[in-house]
């Protein structure tokens, strides 16, 4: 496990100044959120405001001209805030800051906690603390999104952001007691971006002795401590490892006080290195694999080929067997329903992108789930240490660079269109994906050869069960060009 930077053995040396730069530097950050952390509430309360006028003014706007552009509507400013912005830089953030997003700027976990204070206080029911809860959500959240039209129609925005907003604050008034069970356990994004946490460069590790009894959580006696702590996540504070659950929130920051927690500045993807001293989460590797086959699904079905044949495939079945009735447009609250704007999708239309999605989520899971496998069997041997469960789950998470860089890519394509309007043009923007989609590749190839490093596996040999994970970085990333760079 990293030593704390400002502890490290190096620190005393010439070649050491990095490190006690670094540390300089997590302190002056943590004394800033600490000395303001109680101001907090006037973000929330400015975040909660633009997000209403987000969802709500585009709804009573005429529509943009297709010539708008954000500096001249505000409902093409507010598209471009949501998916130029808000969405990649939320993701890239996670790799600099952690969740500080979740902590500090989110108006959803904010106002369910707030709730919280004068809500039923019920405890926690054994479905919502469920591992599987939050990848039902993800995937919910995510293929409706795309049937209502999410990026495209404010309507869909609306339906999509408010009704998770409302879920996170019927979930803050149910359950628990000056909490935030919604991020810990439900919130469709939050859990993505635990995830993806663990590659970030910021970690709150506890100050004093308490930082020699780390050890994993250790299933419900802990979360039942944690319930009772200071952590609006339940993080049971003394027994901390994995950066998942934190949300960068600092209200277990006490400089003062020996039992406090600190902030840490460490190379970025250095707890997945070292995943197994980080509780290593067989559900998170399932999460990792399943959310990024269902995103690749809503971005594959807009621009592949295949989609359409699939579609004229099964439109031509229903005309065979009579079940006109699919063809018929459905539910605005289901479905993109916009006559004007010239798109109205028919059952047969949800029906497919639901399948179709569902489909890349099974296939590319089942891809993935193959290749660790081969890649922890002959781990194993070649001389890893632990079982097969452990190695596979471990192996697992080498693709989390991979997969949070096409999501960054994918969602943040209107992020780099203005290099479009410099000399570089569309090459330029292309380039810039290209250069940073390779780095993600390579990223992952890097993490997996340092996890077999873990596992004890020798130098010389590596080179074998690793190519199963090159494979696997490699066939994600193909999947992923079409819906980057066109088909």
């Amino acid at each position: 496990m990293d030593l704390p930077l400002a502890d490290h053995p190096d620190a005393a040396r010439p070649q050491g100044r990095v490190l006690r730069l670094t540390a300089q530097a997590a302190a002056a950050i943590e004394a800033f959120f600490v000395r303001h952390r109680d101001h907090l509430r006037w973000l929330h309360i400015a975040m909660f405001v633009a997000f209403v006028v987000i969802m709500v003014v585009p709804l009573i706007l005429p529509d943009p001209p297709a010539t708008a552009t954000p500096l001249t509507h505000f409902t093409t400013l507010a598209n471009y805030v949501l998916w130029g912005l808000w969405f990649p830089l939320v993701f890239l953030s996670v790799i600099f800051a952690g969740r500080v997003w979740c902590g500090t700027l989110c108006p959803m976990g904010a106002a369910s906690e707030w709730v919280n204070g004068f809500g039923l206080q019920r405890a926690i029911p054994g479905w919502l603390r469920w591992e599987g809860t939050p990848l039902v959500s993800f995937v919910v959240t995510t293929i409706l999104g795309q049937t209502l039209g999410v990026r495209d129609h404010p309507e869909g925005a609306a339906e999509v952001f408010g009704a998770t907003m409302v879920a996170a604050l019927v979930i803050g008034f149910l359950y628990g007691r000056k909490k935030r069970v919604w991020c810990r356990h439900m919130c469709p994004i939050g859990r993505v971006l635990g995830l993806y946490s663990r590659l970030g460069a910021v970690q709150f590790m506890p100050a004093g002795a308490a930082a020699g009894r780390e050890r994993a959580l250790a299933g419900g006696a802990g979360q039942r401590s944690g319930e009772r702590g200071i952590c609006p996540t339940m993080i049971d504070l003394a027994r901390k490892t994995e950066s998942r659950h934190c949300i960068t929130c600092f209200r277990c920051v006490m400089p003062e006080a020996r039992g406090g927690m600190r902030m840490r500045l460490r190379r970025p993807g250095a707890e997945i290195e070292q995943i197994r001293d980080f509780r290593a989460n067989p559900a998170e590797v399932w999460f990792l694999f399943l959310d990024t086959g269902v995103a690749l699904g809503g971005f594959l079905w807009l621009v592949l080929p295949l989609f359409q044949d699939l579609r004229q495939r099964f439109a031509e079945w229903i005309i065979d067997h009579d079940l006109l009735g699919l063809t018929e447009p459905g539910p605005a609250w289901l479905m993109s329903v916009h006559p004007a704007r010239a798109e109205v999708f028919s059952w047969l239309d949800f029906l497919m992108i639901v399948a179709f999605m569902s489909g890349c989520m099974v296939l590319l899971t089942v891809i993935l789930t193959a290749l660790t496998a081969v890649s922890a069997a002959v781990a194993g041997r070649v001389g890893a240490d632990g079982g097969f469960r452990q190695r596979f789950t471990e192996l697992g998470y080498q693709y989390a660079p991979v997969a949070l860089v096409s999501l960054i890519i994918g969602l943040g394509t209107r992020l780099f269109m203005p290099i479009a309007d410099t000399p570089l043009g569309m090459p330029g923007v292309h380039g810039v994906e290209g250069t940073v989609f390779v780095l993600g590749v390579l990223w992952s190839i890097v993490l997996g050869e340092r996890i077999l490093a873990r596992q004890g596996v020798a130098a010389a040999r590596r080179w074998l069960p690793l190519l199963p994970g090159v494979a696997g970085s490699a066939i994600v990333g193909l999947l992923w060009w079409p819906a980057i760079f066109g088909a």
